[in-house]
């Protein structure tokens, strides 16, 4: 049985303001009987744009139903700008805690309140009441509700994102979007990019051992298909000294051989700093 604060109690049992306005100039409606959920916020607002009055019908559960019972009692009296700074945090606030499982209760009465004013002011309402890729199928959630949810209400996990919004309450095929989702607005994606490697420190073996790799593997089979051909003379730290022959020895091309084949080779297989000098 869910652990339910005394005010959670009080408005599910005995809710304020429900039924309908039948002259109502702001209507929203969010959530749908096939998902469980589904409540319908009407109000009266006046010519200062002030509401002065606000009813709710809803179907779901005693969250659902507190949730809506406090929304309505927490906007009557209040412009539509200043109903607008209604976060679902103060809904939950409003009524001592809900259960983590039952968030999505509270942002559900939020979304309501956007669509309403929404509808006062004549804009469009999606059909999920969000723009953005769907992501749950199931219970028609957006990635901006979820990013929304996320910022919002400092989530990390996506557990707390299904219990604050039900993406991924249903089959679970969103799981891992979710995730996605959780992992980029924290910076994971970024914290994962492949970070930029340090210059490879060899020892003077090594390096020598893959000089004599990368020339007989890389270099000279492409200069051999020319009729030229590479002879390493000598390594002094990070200076590859070495002989052209062949038709490499004599082409007017031969410098730009050896400083844009040979060196960038060497540099790309062996090591940043590599240099390469010629001798006869």
């Amino acid at each position: 049985m869910w652990d339910y604060t005394d005010k959670v109690r009080d408005h599910f049992l005995n809710p304020r303001n429900t039924g309908v306005i039948e002259d109502a100039n702001a209507i929203g409606e969010v959530g749908s009987l096939a998902c469980g959920d589904a409540l319908k916020l009407y109000l009266k607002i006046d010519d200062e744009e002030r509401i002065v009055d606000a009813k709710f019908q809803t179907f779901g559960c005693a969250s659902a139903i507190a949730s809506s019972s406090a929304l309505t009692e927490m906007i009557k009296g209040k412009t539509v700008e200043e109903a607008m700074k209604i976060t679902n945090k103060e809904i939950t606030a409003y009524l001592g805690g809900l259960p983590q499982q039952k968030m999505h209760c509270s942002v559900m009465g939020q979304e309501a309140l956007e669509a309403a004013i929404k509808n006062y002011r004549g804009e469009e309402v999606e059909e999920h009441h969000h723009e953005g890729q769907l992501i749950c199928k199931c219970f028609g959630v957006t990635d901006e509700l979820i990013l929304r949810s996320i910022r919002e209400n400092n989530l990390t996990t996506v557990e707390e994102v299904t219990h604050f919004t039900k993406a991924g309450g249903g089959c679970g095929d969103c799981l891992s979007d979710i995730q996605r989702l959780l992992d980029e607005e924290h910076g994971k994606a970024a914290a994962c990019e492949v970070p930029e490697p340090e210059p490879r420190k060899l020892s003077n073996v090594q390096r020598m051992q893959l000089v004599v790799k990368t020339l007989e593997e890389e270099i000279r089979p492409n200069l051999q298909k020319d009729g030229g051909d590479i002879e390493l003379v000598d390594i002094n730290g990070t200076e590859v000294i070495v002989a052209l022959r062949g038709m490499c020895s004599h082409c007017p091309s031969s410098q730009l051989t050896l400083k844009n084949f040979v060196e960038g080779t060497l540099r790309e297989f062996v090591e940043a700093d590599i240099t390469v000098k010629e001798v006869s």
